[in-house]
């Protein structure tokens, strides 16, 4: 898959928008990426799988880390698609059942590559970090789909975690 196939599916599926849109870290933006329009859509959803399962590729005894919400059903599909396991992140601890910040089967040194959608500022992927270290994993790395750069990256490899992104703003941007 090159980059530009993963670009137009996610223009296809209606999910890189324009206009004005407030963003979670509380910012501003002149377009938005809506991650549940290209996680829903079956074509965008096996392109990712698909790019991360290759960037899997060697690391055979890898756990996936979804990152709740929006990073859980590319855990899932590229687990299918690499046949690695994967444990979910959540942002916070349940009320009820287990009160586990991580769902999954989880050994303590487990090396843990973290899948998110979208990196803004790189909040919820370093909270997710933490908590799998917290929980015994090792992190090192995270895959993400859209590396909006906005300092997200740099942010998440200042927690000692290299960064790689399948497309940025800026390639998703090129031709507007």
């Amino acid at each position: 898959m090159t980059n530009q196939e993963l670009i137009d599916a996610l223009r296809e599926a209606d999910a890189v928008q324009f206009g004005e849109f407030e963003l979670s870290h509380g910012g501003t933006s002149e377009y938005y990426v809506d991650k549940y329009l290209f996680e829903t859509d079956p074509r965008c959803l096996e392109l990712i799988a698909e790019a991360f399962a290759e960037r899997l590729e060697g690391d055979a005894e890898t756990t996936l880390g979804g990152v709740a919400l929006g990073g859980v059903p590319l855990a899932a599909a590229t687990s299918v698609a690499a046949g690695v396991p994967y444990v979910i992140a959540r942002k916070q601890r349940k009320e009820y059942g287990t009160g586990n910040l991580i769902e999954g089967d989880l050994e303590e040194g487990e090396e843990v590559v973290v899948l998110e959608d979208i990196v803004t500022t790189g909040t919820s992927l370093i909270d997710a970090v933490e908590a799998l270290r917290e929980a015994g994993a090792t992190v090192n790395r995270a895959l993400v789909v859209v590396d909006r750069e906005e300092g997200g990256r740099e942010n998440v490899e200042e927690a000692g975690v290299e960064v790689e992104a399948l497309v940025t703003a800026s390639e998703l941007l090129a031709d507007r």
